[in-house]
């Protein structure tokens, strides 16, 4: 049987042994995008979900934080900024009562020219000396209280003594916290170093940690209680394509809004399952690059039985983000003893200046190890590197399929073309 996988904007195909039952080989079209963006979004503005709008939210004299996220993801905060800053001028609030600050969480900070790249020339113009990148290790965050479970919540000080903060995001499939948007732009967005570590090290690993998943995820739940603590009133989330555009944007209560951004992105990209395979082949398409190529590999996993096997298609030709992983992958430790270190503080010295986000994939990179036989296929990577990962190297889609087949001539297949973006669910 001849199938295919999405590769750098091409097909990549092979052919399946006679013996393999494919669970599924759907690829996901493309969602059509809004026709004007700057329409959408006002859309959403003027009908938000369980929430006024900003204009009535807002009162004269209150001092206002417009939050957004960072370069590392697609949210065009120069067009939605601005949109949000005239409502609050009708609402009272003038510019000068406005701050932004640029939830990072423990990412690298951006420079002043970056964060003009990131909100577009008027909003950086009229928020000039108030626009502001988090430091999850300023001495100055805040203590603002603990969730119901006990996670510190420590935040900026722009966010802890504000009236009104807004947020802009995104919401798309997230690995671990069901889906990315809400409170995220608060925890981790602009949490300290170790709120974020406390959070993350806890629930990383909780069974209902994972994608398209909120109800019974206390990574999820954690968030939310969070931001409910850091009092963030309002929300936008764009559904944005691999491409940047929007395909559709929702705002209102920050629960209430991401709750229905949710269920529209699942439309977007659910394939359903009737079993868990025995063999899984994915590619990292349209997400290709950097630690973003390990999110096809993470999806793969939820739908792949202990023991099985996992063909992952990534070009990693920018490979050097990933090098550290690589090399703490090479260590004899478990992914459990790692995952112990971690929550004891006790983070390797070349790893301590990456995000949170970062260092956590190196427990689940070990994880998959111990779990399934990892087939990587991949240009950028060598074979003594990916076998630094505890995984297989392979030349190509069809030179893994093949080797597998002779070991299982009959298996249940998982095909995902794009699994950089879709969400594999065993229903």
């Amino acid at each position: 049987m001849n199938v295919y996988v999405n590769y750098e904007n091409r097909r990549m195909e092979f052919n399946l042994p006679d013996g393999w039952n494919v669970l599924s080989e759907q690829d996901r079209p493309p969602a059509p995008t809004v026709k004007d963006a700057l329409v959408e979004i006002e859309r959403s503005l003027s009908h938000p979900i369980g929430s006024g709008r900003i204009e009535e939210l807002a009162r004269k004299g209150m001092e206002a934080v417009l939050l957004f996220d960072d370069l590392q993801r697609p949210t065009p905060a120069h067009l939605v900024l601005p949109a949000v800053m005239n409502r609050l001028n009708q609402g009272g609030i003038a510019d000068e009562r406005i701050k932004a600050v640029c939830a990072v969480g423990t990412h690298h900070m951006l420079s002043m020219g970056q964060l003009k790249t990131k909100v577009g020339p008027d909003a950086f113009l009229r928020l000039e000396g108030r626009l502001f990148c988090h430091n999850p290790h300023a001495k100055d965050n805040v203590i603002i209280g603990r969730t119901r479970r006990g996670t510190l919540v420590e935040i900026n000080k722009h966010v802890a003594f504000a009236d009104l903060i807004i947020g802009v995001g995104e919401c798309m499939p997230h690995p671990i916290a069901g889906y990315g948007g809400s409170f995220k732009l608060v925890m981790p967005g602009v949490c300290s170093y170790r709120s974020v570590a406390d959070h993350h090290f806890t629930w990383m690993r909780h069974p209902k940690s994972k994608v398209n998943v909120l109800e019974g995820n206390f990574f999820y739940e954690e968030i939310v209680d969070a931001g409910r603590i850091s009092r963030m009133a309002f929300k936008v989330d764009l559904i944005m394509n691999e491409e940047r555009g929007i395909i559709r944007a929702f705002a209102g209560d920050p629960v209430a809004a991401h709750r229905e951004a949710s269920r529209y992105a699942e439309s977007l990209y659910l394939v359903s399952l009737p079993k868990l395979a025995d063999v899984t082949i994915t590619s990292a398409f349209p997400m290709e690059y950097g630690v973003q190529a390990s999110k096809a590999l993470t999806m793969a996993g939820f739908c792949t039985r202990k023991g099985g096997a996992i063909i992952w298609v990534a070009p990693q030709k920018e490979a050097g983000p990933i090098m550290p992983l690589i090399k703490e992958m090479s260590s004899p430790e478990s992914a459990s003893d790692f995952h112990r270190r971690l929550r004891d503080g006790d983070i390797p010295e070349h790893l301590r200046g990456f995000g949170i986000s970062y260092i956590m994939q190196v427990v689940y990179f070990k994880e998959y190890a111990e779990k399934f036989r990892v087939y990587h296929v991949t240009e950028g990577l060598s074979p003594e590197q990916v076998g630094m990962m505890k995984y297989t190297y392979s030349s190509s889609v069809q030179a893994a399929v093949d080797e597998l087949a002779r070991e299982m001539p009959m298996a249940d297949v998982a095909v995902l073309p794009s699994g950089g973006t879709v969400i594999p669910e065993v229903r």
